[in-house]
């Protein structure tokens, strides 16, 4: 079994941002030279996420729309009292409201190559999704098989 392990940087522009990384998983499994196995995409962030969904512009509007109504900003988040907290983690963002939307997404997802080509839907497409931009941020991707 060979693996393949790679860090991708990008940069996020905005508060909530689905940015399409489709292109980039694609080329990462094909400079892996792996035919058969799996692809991990991987976020180590708790205010960011990987999901798998249509890139249809209405789509991510209602999506978005969806997660600021179930998790708003202006609700009150005990991890923004930061003179309050014991242990100070926070980079100094009012940000309660990102690592709760995160809860709601996925941090990974595991896709199949088959040929060598990325199996998805004929609609899909891989995101990495912004949840408290804009700011430098990375994500990972692992390719095992043969």
């Amino acid at each position: 079994m060979q693996t393949f392990l790679e860090r991708v940087f990008l940069n996020t522009n905005s508060q909530l941002e689905f940015i399409d990384i489709t292109e980039q998983i694609e080329e990462l499994v094909e400079k892996s030279g792996i035919k058969m196995g799996q692809v991990l995409v991987f976020s180590p962030h708790s205010t960011a996420a990987i999901v798998i969904n249509q890139d249809e512009p209405m789509l991510v509007k209602d999506i978005t729309r969806m997660l600021y109504r179930l998790v708003p900003i202006d609700e009150r988040y005990d991890h923004d009292l930061f003179e309050i907290t014991k242990r100070n983690l926070s980079d100094g963002r009012s940000n309660g409201h990102s690592h709760c939307k995160n809860v709601l997404l996925n941090r990974s997802e595991t896709l199949i190559i088959q040929k060598g080509k990325l199996i998805l839907g004929s609609k899909q497409s891989i995101f990495f999704v912004e949840l408290d931009g804009g700011r430098k941020r990375d994500f990972w991707v692992q390719i095992m098989g043969e």
